[in-house]
C-alpha cells in the first residue's frame, strides 16, 4: 500500500471516530493525532483493527482501532456476550469470571468488561483485587461458569494490555468457538456496545476462592516427608510487580516451606514495572534483583513469575555455588522427570497416564516420558492446545503434567492454563527430594542428560514493530518457506515440516506425508541428520518472529558436562549464522 493511500485510509478511519459514538476525551485524543505533523502514531493507531484473535486481544494502550481502549475491550466483550447468549440460550443464567493483573488500566478494563457482561444479563464473578490467570481458570471450573476473561498482557512491556478469553472448561477458547466469537466481535460497532452495567449481577471473589485454590494445589504434593526434612530451604521469590505475590508465597507455605525470601522492591504492585525493562522471567535482567538477593541471603533457589503469574522462571546453584538461570525447556525437563519418576516410585502408574508438550518444546521430555511408560502427546504452541488434549482425554486417561518452552507448565488437572503457582511449589518440592537423594537440582539435570541423552535448546526472538515490522516478518517466513535451508551447522536437512498445509516432506525421497493436527498454524520446522531441529514462527501476541533451536548429543558423565555444553553453544552460534539471525 502506497504511503498516500495508507494515510488516506487511516485519516478516514480516525475521522469516523470523531463522528461516531465515542466519548469526548477520546475524540480529543484522536483530533491530536490527526493534527500532528508526525503521522506515524496516527497510522499505527488506525491502520487496522486490533484483532480479536484465537486467544483474545493484546496491544498497546491508547485511542484508535488498533489499540487497547474502552471501545476495543467493549466490542470484544459485546461480541463474546452475543455468542454466549446464543450458545447457552437454554441456561437460566449464564455466568462468567473476571480477573485482572497489575497493568495500568487493567482494573478499569475489568470493570468495563463486567459492565458489558451484566448489561447483557450475564452474571459476573469479579475478583475483588488482582489475581493470577490460573485462578481464573480454576474459578471457572469451580463455579460452573460458561466463560471468563483475564485482563493482562502477560509478559509484554508496560505500554501493552490484553484480554484473554476462556471457555467453560477453564481453557482459553479453541475451535470452533474462537472463530465463531471472532465473527460476532467483528459485527459489533461502538453504538452496539452496552456499557451500562447491572451491579446486582456482580458477585465479588476473594480469599475464599484463594483458599480453595491453594488447597487444590497442595493435593499435588508427592514427597511430603522430603519437604518436612528440608522445608527450610532458602527460596527467593519475586512476582516482578505482578499478581504472583497474591498466591505463590501462600502455596509454598502450604507445602511446608518456611524460608521464603522476598525482593521488597518487586513486591510493589505496579503497571510501570519500575525495576525492570521487561517483566518477563525469560529475560535474565528481570531476575537480576532476585539473584542478587539469593547471593546476599545464601538462598538455594530463585523463583520469578510474570505479571499474571502463569509463567514460572527458576534459578538454581551450580557446583561452584553460582546461580544458573534455567531456560523453559530445562525447567520442563526437570518437572516432567520428577513427576513420572515419583509416580512410578509410588506405584501410581497404571498405563493410562500421559504428558503433553508443544511442537517447539524439547523432545527430551518425550524421551523421558516414554521410557517410563508414559505417553506424551504433541500439540501446537499455546497452552490452549495442551488444554485441548486434556479435554479430549478427560475421564479416559490421567494427566500427569505438560507444558511449553516459554516458561509455562501445568502439573494439575483442575486448571486448564499454565500455572506458576503449582509449578513453583512443585519445583521447591523437587529441591527437597533431591536433598534426600544426595544431589542438587543442577546435578539431577546433568544425570538426566546422562541417562536420557543430552539436549540443548535456545529460543531467539527478532522484534519487528508496527506495520513495516509485520511485513518484514511475513517476508522472512516466505523466504524460509519457499527457499528452504539445505544444511544447518554442517548437517543435511532431511525433513521439512510446514504446518500451514500440514505437510512433512522427506527431502531425501521427496515423499510428502500429511500431519494429523486439529488445525493449521504458521510454523516451519527443519530437522537435520544429526537430529538438530529448528522451528520458525511469528508470535501470535507480540511483534516478533521466533526461532527455536534444539540440538542433541551424548553426555557420558557429569564430569563431561562443561565441555559438552560449551560445544553445544558453539554449534548454536553456527546455526544462528546459517539462519541469518
Amino acid at each position: 500500500m502506497e504511503n498516500k493511500e495508507l494515510l488516506d485510509l487511516v485519516t478516514s478511519r480516525a475521522n469516523s471516530w470523531l463522528e461516531g459514538n465515542y466519548d469526548a476525551d477520546v475524540k480529543a485524543e484522536v483530533k491530536k493525532l490527526l493534527d500532528s505533523s508526525d503521522k506515524s502514531e496516527l497510522i499505527e493507531s488506525f491502520y487496522k483493527d486490533l484483532e480479536f484473535g484465537t486467544g483474545g486481544l493484546r496491544g498497546i494502550m491508547g485511542v484508535g482501532s488498533n489499540r487497547m481502549n474502552k471501545y476495543t475491550v467493549g466490542a470484544a466483550t459485546q461480541g463474546l456476550s452475543n455468542y454466549l447468549l446464543k450458545e447457552f440460550s437454554a441456561l437460566p443464567q449464564i455466568k462468567v469470571v473476571i480477573s485482572y493483573d497489575c497493568r495500568n488500566n487493567s482494573r478499569k478494563f475489568a470493570q468495563i468488561v463486567a459492565d458489558v457482561f451484566t448489561a447483557n444479563g450475564i452474571k459476573v464473578y469479579l475478583f475483588e483485587n488482582l489475581r493470577p490467570t490460573p485462578e481464573v481458570s480454576f474459578a471457572i471450573r469451580k463455579l460452573g461458569c460458561q466463560s471468563g476473561v483475564m485482563l493482562t498482557a502477560s509478559h509484554n512491556p508496560k505500554e501493552y494490555n490484553g484480554y484473554k478469553a476462556y471457555w467453560a472448561d477453564g481453557a482459553q477458547v479453541t475451535p470452533p468457538h474462537d472463530a465463531n466469537i471472532i465473527t460476532e466481535v467483528n459485527k459489533v460497532t461502538a453504538a452496539d456496545i452496552k456499557f451500562n452495567g447491572n451491579p446486582s449481577l456482580v458477585e465479588k471473589l476473594g480469599e475464599d476462592m484463594d483458599t480453595q485454590f491453594i488447597d487444590a494445589v497442595r493435593s499435588v504434593l508427592l514427597s511430603p516427608e522430603s519437604v518436612k526434612r528440608h522445608g527450610n530451604i532458602g527460596i527467593v521469590y519475586t512476582p516482578i510487580h505482578g499478581t504472583g505475590g497474591q498466591l505463590v508465597p501462600k502455596a509454598l507455605k502450604a507445602y511446608g516451606f518456611t524460608n521464603i525470601i522476598h525482593v521488597p522492591e518487586q513486591d510493589v504492585v505496579s503497571g510501570d514495572f519500575p525495576t525492570v525493562v521487561s517483566p518477563n522471567p525469560e529475560e535474565p535482567a528481570a531476575m537480576a534483583m532476585a539473584v542478587q538477593k539469593g547471593i546476599e541471603t545464601g538462598a538455594e533457589l530463585v523463583f520469578a513469575t510474570d505479571p499474571d503469574a502463569d509463567r514460572f522462571g527458576a534459578g538454581v546453584r551450580d557446583d561452584n555455588g553460582d546461580f544458573i538461570l534455567l531456560n523453559g525447556n530445562q525447567t520442563m525437563i526437570i518437572l516432567i522427570y520428577y513427576l513420572v519418576t515419583r509416580w512410578r516410585e509410588l506405584g501410581k502408574l497404571t498405563g493410562s497416564e500421559y504428558t503433553v508438550r508443544t511442537i517447539v518444546t524439547s523432545e527430551l521430555t518425550q524421551i523421558i516420558s516414554e521410557k517410563n511408560g508414559v505417553e506424551m502427546f504433541e500439540c501446537f504452541t499455546g497452552f490452549k492446545w495442551v488444554a485441548t488434549v486434556m479435554r479430549e482425554l478427560e475421564g479416559k486417561r490421567k494427566y500427569i503434567g505438560g507444558g511449553e518452552e516459554s516458561y509455562g507448565f501445568l502439573a494439575v488437572d483442575f486448571i486448564r492454563d499454565k500455572d506458576s503457582v503449582s509449578a513453583a511449589a512443585l519445583f521447591a518440592e523437587i529441591a527437597a527430594w533431591c536433598k534426600d537423594n544426595g544431589r542438587t537440582i543442577y546435578q539431577m539435570l546433568q544425570d538426566i542428560y546422562v541417562e536420557y541423552g543430552f539436549s540443548k535448546e535456545k529460543g531467539i526472538s527478532v522484534v519487528k514493530k508496527g506495520i513495516t515490522g509485520a511485513q518484514e516478518i511475513q517476508a522472512m517466513m516466505d523466504k524460509f518457506r519457499h527457499n528452504p535451508l539445505k544444511e544447518i551447522a554442517g548437517s543435511k536437512v532431511i525433513t521439512v515440516k510446514d504446518y500451514i498445509p500440514l505437510e512433512s516432506k522427506d527431502i531425501t525421497t521427496g515423499t510428502i506425508t500429511k500431519m494429523d493436527m486439529p488445525t493449521t498454524s504458521n510454523v516451519l520446522q527443519y530437522i537435520t541428520e544429526d537430529r538438530t531441529k529448528v522451528s520458525i514462527r511469528p508470535s501470535g501476541t507480540e511483534p516478533k518472529i521466533k526461532f527455536y533451536i534444539e540440538i542433541h548429543g551424548k553426555l557420558a558423565s557429569r564430569a563431561d558436562f562443561a565441555k559438552v555444553d560449551a560445544d553445544a553453544d558453539k554449534k548454536i552460534e553456527q546455526i544462528c549464522k546459517d539462519l541469518g539471525i
